[in-house]
């Protein structure tokens, strides 16, 4: 109970049925180990969540951006909600702490996971929508999740930016090269290089070979951005 008040506070939400949010933060692992009864986790919350999140993100971009074509808006309104991205707006939240997991999952880096922070962000708006309405939903994903969405896109994919700033540039050749693999089967973590003409420039880490890709081709954006400025 002292955790969820405590999360309440962060997100400067107070629920009405405090139910709805012990749902929100129930991963299924802890609700088979617990032996809770059927739908007590939060499946069932992330799938409104979502739809939620969708319509309100769509009516944003479709406000702010007048000029845009239906393609682009997909596209971006993609980066701004797609696993990873939701993944790093929980972290400001500390989301993956307030968490109910099962042991195992628990012992796997479950708190880090990209899925489960996603899916269970997606679940608190869905709980936040049942409890309070739609205004009240709308106003934590403005808050927390349509934010800074320049960076959010460049996150999303950064390894096709980079490509376009390389060649754009003239400055040669990008290649990925895998340099360390850790963890369990379950839960691998994979270190990835990247070289620009041969010379490392940057490391990415990721439970995939491809996010590891990603986030060492953000890092590389970063330290060109640094240096054009």
């Amino acid at each position: 109970m002292k955790k969820q008040l405590e999360f309440q506070q962060v997100i400067g939400y107070e629920f009405q049925q405090g139910g709805l949010l012990v749902q929100a933060l129930t991963h299924s692992s802890y609700a088979n180990e617990k032996r809770m009864k059927k739908h007590s986790d939060n499946e069932r919350l992330e799938f409104l969540g979502d739809a939620v999140l969708e319509i309100i993100s769509s009516e944003y971009l479709y406000n702010r951006f007048p000029d845009l074509p239906e393609g682009e808006l997909t596209k971006m309104r993609a980066s701004l909600v797609c696993e990873s991205t939701l993944a790093l707006c929980t972290k400001d939240l500390q989301l993956g702490s307030y968490l109910l997991l099962g042991r195992g999952e628990d012992q796997t880096g479950g708190r880090e996971r990209s899925s489960i922070l996603s899916d269970a962000l997606e679940a608190v708006i869905g709980a936040i929508y049942l409890d309070g309405g739609f205004a009240s939903a709308k106003e934590f994903v403005m808050k927390y999740i349509l934010t800074d969405i320049a960076h959010k896109q460049l996150f999303y994919d950064s390894k096709t930016i980079l490509q376009e700033t390389v060649q754009g540039r003239g400055m040669g050749t990008i290649s990925y090269k895998l340099a360390k693999e850790s963890g369990p089967d379950h839960n691998k973590v994979f270190q990835v290089e990247l070289s620009l003409n041969g010379r490392k420039m940057s490391i990415g880490e990721g439970h995939t070979k491809k996010s590891a890709e990603q986030e060492a081709a953000y890092n590389a954006l970063m330290q060109l951005n640094e240096k054009q400025s």
